[in-house]
């Protein structure tokens, strides 16, 4: 199935707090990841692969670095066009921004529906029948093609992706409720005592009709009426006024990457066979060509460690170094990083550009970054 008149709408305006200093330099959506690419490549090959036919950037900090990144890999994709919202007149006729130029300021937004709202007249110009939510810290390799299927096959309003996790998990998430028709009949954010082990995986299509005047209902009740966030107030209202919202089952591996537990976890995670992601299945911005899954244990490889050196169970970003004598043990390096001789890093991330001096051990080097 063709996705035609699907628009995307793609949220990458978090600040990232929770990812500690990976975080201090750039912007989440820009964060490398499984030696191969950047958070936010994962979201974009997605649409490609899937043939939308345009995705509306929804950004807000550091703006210009993630615009330059995505016109130079993604501007020239086949069969989908990215648009740049408010600043797509000024990218399209002056190009990329310098570096170390500002695009200017976009106002404040609360939460994700607030970034739906001030992009409105480029979601809902013309020409779109549905809206496709994506967000830009998710890992995750599908076809949007079987979602849109059952999308319009049953006249929903909205059919959002779910997965089934370890009870334990679902506070983490938004909890998910369904009948035997796989309608959606609660959706709780965070929930203190969870009734089901799905959650939602935050990607989902809207009918653009009903989503623009969802939106609208919510913006009259005032700024202080609701939180703002499509998870806590667009989903629950449509639920809550008797929409037809149903869930779409996601049997293949996706992750969110929320914290520096998660990232450091999840990557670790691709390692394991069979593997969730193959290597030629990823993203490749970083370098030309995929990293590949060592096969003597290593890990995986975007970069090859010195001769001398011990690398088990772990993600090495191309432009690391990891030098004779050093060892690297369930640990990810990151482009630039430098693990020297007699050093050992364990259970734990090296970020980019940083050169050690000292062994590591955990993620407690990596906490929360600095306030702009």
């Amino acid at each position: 199935m063709t996705l035609d008149a699907v628009r995307g709408a793609l949220l990458a305006g978090g600040l990232g707090q929770r990812m500690g200093t990976l975080t201090e330099g750039t912007c989440k959506p820009l964060v490398p990841y499984a030696a191969s690419c950047r958070l936010v490549d994962f979201s974009l090959a997605n649409a490609v692969r899937s043939g939308v036919p345009e995705v509306v950037l929804l950004s807000l900090h550091r703006e210009a670095d993630l615009v330059r990144h995505l016109m130079e890999h993604w501007d020239a994709a086949p069969g989908t066009r990215l648009h740049f919202g408010v600043h797509e007149r000024r990218l399209r006729n002056g190009g990329l921004p310098a570096p170390g130029e500002r695009l200017p300021p976009r106002p404040a937004e609360r939460g994700t529906a607030d970034a739906l709202l001030a992009n409105a007249r480029h979601l809902f110009a013309p020409g779109a029948r549905d809206i496709l939510i994506q967000h830009a810290d998710h890992v995750y390799v599908h076809d949007y093609a079987a979602m849109l299927e059952q999308h319009r096959r049953t006249g929903a309003d909205c059919t959002i992706g779910v997965q089934a996790v370890e009870p334990r998990w679902v506070r983490l998430f938004g909890m998910v409720e369904t009948d035997a028709d796989l309608r959606v009949r609660a959706l709780v954010e965070k929930p203190d005592h969870p009734t089901s082990d799905l959650v939602f995986t935050a990607f989902c299509l809207f009918r653009a009709d009903v989503l623009r005047d969802t939106l609208a209902r919510l913006a009259a009740l005032g700024p202080d009426g609701w939180q703002h966030d499509i998870s806590r107030d667009v989903l629950p209202a449509m639920i809550g006024a008797g929409r037809d919202v149903r869930a779409f089952p996601v049997e293949s591996y996706w992750a969110d990457i929320g914290t520096v537990e998660r990232y450091h976890s999840e990557q670790l995670a691709l390692l394991t066979v069979p593997r969730p992601i193959p290597a030629e299945a990823l993203p490749r911005t970083l370098a030309a060509g995929p990293p590949r899954f060592a096969p003597d244990g290593a890990g995986l490889l975007g970069a090859e460690p010195a001769p001398g050196a011990l690398v088990r169970d772990s993600v090495l970003h191309p432009g690391c170094h990891v030098r004779p004598g050093a060892a690297v043990v369930r640990s990810v390096v990151l482009p630039g990083a430098v693990v020297p001789t007699g050093v050992t890093v364990r259970d734990t991330v090296v970020r980019a550009g940083e050169h050690l001096s000292a062994d590591r051990t955990g993620l407690t080097a990596l906490g929360p970054a600095p306030r702009a």
